[in-house]
């Protein structure tokens, strides 16, 4: 074998096993998830659960499923709201060009460096006024500030990429900036909507410090609280706990694997220049 030849070998050999080091939680988790309360005290314990049970899926099913329709609504309304407001701002950025441009792009900078619960605090103080304390629409807002600096930059990063000649020629048959954006940039954005969407849908799905700080206690919690609380009042049903896990990790990884060649798109558009 060359010298070339082995030294592939070797990176590959190395990628494989970080790659399953990176992974044997996610095993783990899938692993207990089917293993009895009983067999989990075996030192050394079963690599595979040889006497499995559904028993944890079965408690999902019972007890958590209130959960994950609430995720699953927060979610998707983040998606749309996050959308709906980075989707034009990114549109005026790139080929409107306004004035302070530049200085909104570092204030979009600047907002992504905020910590987390820095936000969750005044938007508590908010709420508190406005009533919106553990609602569903103040839930959607606040993960939604998370999502729409992100979201504005990618915006702008992929429309700067569309030809000016098109975006010339609506003008020339009478269409106005925002007949243009509907009709020609949005359908030519698809890669970044689909981008956006995914990663707004994946952190209105993870969060975890909006959710406890502004809708802890309330009717309707996300599926992160759910875990919290199953934890907290089930300590020893481990099998449970994992297996809410991976019914809540599933959406999102379905959704991952399903939308990655345009996510990959979308996060590299702009970054090569003709």
């Amino acid at each position: 074998m060359s010298r070339s030849g082995k030294r592939t070998g070797w990176k590959t050999a190395v990628g494989v096993l970080l790659t399953g080091i990176m992974l044997f939680p996610v095993y783990w988790m899938l692993n207990v998830s089917f293993t009895r309360d009983q067999d989990m005290r075996k030192s050394p314990p079963d690599l595979f659960p040889v006497h499995g049970t559904l028993a944890g899926y079965r408690t999902v099913l019972d007890e958590q499923l209130p959960y994950l329709g609430t995720s699953l609504v927060i979610g998707l309304g983040t998606v749309v709201l996050t959308v709906a407001l980075s989707a034009p701002a990114g549109y005026a950025l790139a080929k409107l060009r306004p004035r302070g441009g530049g200085v909104l792009n570092f204030l979009l900078l600047a907002a992504q460096m905020i910590p987390g619960i820095i936000m969750a605090m005044g938007f508590y103080a908010i709420y508190l006024q406005l009533g919106l304390l553990q609602s569903v629409p103040g839930l959607i807002v606040a993960d939604s500030t998370l999502a729409v600096p992100f979201a504005v930059l990618i915006f702008t990063a992929f429309m700067s990429g569309i030809p000016g000649e098109l975006l010339q020629a609506a003008r020339t048959d009478g269409a106005g900036p925002l007949r243009t954006f509907w009709s020609i940039v949005l359908p030519m954005s698809r890669n970044a909507v689909v981008t956006v969407s995914l990663f707004a849908f994946l952190w209105s799905w993870s969060d975890f410090v909006f959710a406890g700080t502004l809708v802890n206690g309330g009717a309707h919690e996300p599926i992160t609280l759910g875990i919290y609380h199953y934890i907290g009042n089930n300590n020893q049903e481990w099998n449970a706990i994992m297996a809410t896990a991976v019914v809540a990790s599933l959406p999102a990884a379905v959704i991952l694997v399903l939308a990655q060649r345009y996510v990959a798109a979308g996060v590299t558009a702009g970054a090569v220049k003709d």
